[in-house]
């Protein structure tokens, strides 16, 4: 975890500290100290661009998000209670930035490759064991939107299907096609690299 300039780790709970100052990083910049604010920015900006482009699939759109993500994050930034860390907090910040971007899309609606999806069948030896990490990232954010957005909230961010559904305005059912279709597709994908 990357460190402040003053040895407080972006996690330490607001009013407590690891070098006995009484006030943190987080309640320096909720009190509009720049520096402070930029420390935060520095330590989750290359984690947060990495949640944001797997939900957009593009680095324009994620771009934009992250820059939508920290004008939240620091508007907000009174509501962060102290309570876990202030990485966990910034990042549902993130995800719900992406989640409305989204939205206004209408990326359900607009879901490519059903078809294709359909066609291949499930059932088969998954190929996701041979591949790595970064190849596997790169595949999901190329997947339609629809798709991708569900399988980040499952299988990535870990909400329930029935938290999909509220999120998204969808029904449970097609938050679990959605994600069956992704995973599917993304089998496809693998399997003709």
């Amino acid at each position: 975890m990357q460190l402040f300039g003053n040895g407080r780790h972006l996690n330490t709970r607001v009013g407590q500290s690891e070098d006995g100052n009484d006030l943190s990083t987080v309640q320096k910049a909720k009190e509009g100290d720049r520096r402070a604010q930029k420390a935060i920015y520095d330590s989750l900006s290359g984690k947060m661009y990495a949640v944001c482009i797997r939900y957009m699939g593009d680095r324009e759109s994620a771009q934009d998000v992250l820059q939508d993500g920290f004008v939240t994050l620091f508007t907000k930034l009174d509501s962060y209670s102290g309570e876990g860390s202030f990485e966990g907090w910034a990042r549902k910040i993130f995800v719900n930035t992406a989640l409305m971007s989204l939205r206004k899309k209408d990326i359900l609606r607009n879901t490519e490759e059903v078809d294709t999806a359909r066609n291949v069948r499930s059932g088969e030896e998954s190929a996701t064991d041979k591949i790595a990490y970064k190849d596997l990232m790169q595949l999901v954010s190329s997947l339609p939107p629809g798709f991708r957005t569900v399988f980040n909230m499952y299988v990535i961010e870990g909400y329930s299907h029935k938290e999909i559904a509220e999120e998204l305005g969808i029904s449970e059912t097609t938050s679990r096609s959605q994600l069956q279709r992704a995973r599917t597709l993304l089998q496809s994908k693998i399997k003709k690299m």
